[in-house]
């Protein structure tokens, strides 16, 4: 595969990654069931060790990535996250850190400060303790707003995440009054993605187009009201729109996700598709994984594609949309984004988006329980399914 400066006319120019996420560990205080962490997180327990990480960051770095961000799981339980941010301080990183806040107190965020940490980004589950907690399964949200504070009072920006679906959705404005009693000043309402646990809980989690239009309005409100003062982004869902997203901004193109056990990833949710043997960063440098591999060449360019993405005049524009999203609800990863209403399989989405609609509400429907993020489910659903 061609690099950049060096590549014929109609090959795909592989230019180096900006973006690295390090998902340090899949373990986590929280039970979320929207996750996008594999369903068989029991299986993971290799880890990285710091020595790993530490050459992972400097190989991703002299290739030219910018930004990384600290994922998981939860990164609080790495003991070696300071190491870790004052080695990418050191390399020249700007650095994010994602985080529920359980693990976190004020002393941390000092230390945290002192390694040269750049961005704090805390994730709440509802704008109440009630639901907020049921959702986390575990009570988090009075810790959550006392650390969103601190990280306020440390000087960084308050970024805070609320991952929206059917069972919050209708809390949207009391979710926006929250961020502004927090003074927050990025707010990132994250509608659900359904990928990993969020998939199998589709059918509670998917929301109704009612919640959706009113939820878009209220956004929309909130972002001219607090225009100046705080920056609000909300992303209309997949399963509701006729064209597919620019997923990850094309497959090997923008992002390198490393995921605990060292596998390296075109996107958080690739490990999934059948037929690819994804690399190891035990096993080779970054250089080699992003450049060559034929796992990160395997949906790079256009070449890759079958109709009606083929001689779609759009094609450059959504580059298909989600390939985890085609295998998932067609089976095979190659095929259209099924999202894309020029898709033959489009009615893979929109029946299910209709089924939902329906149901929703009826209380035998309402009352399936939802399976929550944990080892023991992880176990049970990976026995299931072998």
């Amino acid at each position: 595969m061609p690099m950049a400066g060096s590549a014929p006319a109609d090959s795909p120019v592989i230019k180096p990654p900006l973006w690295l996420l390090a998902e340090l560990t899949y373990a986590c205080p929280l039970q979320c069931p929207y996750c996008s962490n594999p369903m068989e997180i029991a299986g993971y327990k290799n880890e990285l060790d710091t020595a790993d990480w530490m050459r992972v960051l400097q190989q991703a770095r002299k290739m030219g990535a910018t930004q990384l961000g600290f994922s998981g799981g939860e990164p609080l339980v790495r003991r070696d996250l300071e190491q870790l941010i004052a080695e990418a301080r050191r390399l020249g990183f700007y650095t994010n850190l994602i985080t529920s806040g359980l693990g976190m107190d004020e002393k941390r965020i000092s230390a945290f400060k002192e390694a040269g940490l750049d961005h704090i980004q805390v994730s709440f589950q509802a704008s109440t303790g009630e639901l907020n907690n049921y959702i986390a399964g575990t009570d988090s949200f009075e810790h959550k707003k006392e650390m969103a504070r601190q990280v306020k009072k440390q000087g960084y920006p308050m970024v805070l995440c609320f991952v929206l679906h059917r069972k919050n959705e209708d809390q949207i404005r009391d979710i926006l009054e929250l961020a502004v009693a927090l003074e927050a000043d990025y707010v990132e309402l994250a509608t659900t993605q359904y990928y990993g646990w969020a998939y199998h809980n589709r059918e509670q989690l998917l929301p109704t187009r009612a919640q959706l239009a009113h939820a878009e309005a209220v956004a929309k409100e909130y972002q001219e009201k607090m225009k100046g003062r705080m920056k609000i982004y909300y992303v209309i869902p997949d399963y509701f729109e006729t064209r597919p997203k620019r997923c990850m901004d094309g497959w090997g193109s923008v992002f390198l996700t490393v995921a605990p056990d060292g596998t390296a990833l075109p996107c958080h949710a690739a490990r999934q598709l059948p037929g690819i043997e994804f690399p190891s960063v035990r096993d080779h440098d970054v250089a080699w994984i992003w450049n060559e591999s034929p796992a990160f060449n395997r949906f790079r360019g256009l070449d890759w594609m079958k109709e009606p993405c083929r001689s779609c005049p759009e094609k450059e524009k959504d580059l298909g949309g989600c390939r985890c999203q085609a295998f998932m609800l067609t089976g095979d990863a190659a095929n259209a984004d099924p999202v894309c209403d020029k898709s033959p399989l489009h009615h893979l989405v929109t029946d299910e988006v209709e089924r939902v609609q329906q149901l929703a509400g009826k209380k035998e429907f309402e009352a399936k329980p939802l399976v929550f993020r944990n080892m023991a489910n992880s176990k049970r659903l990976t026995e299931a399914a072998n």
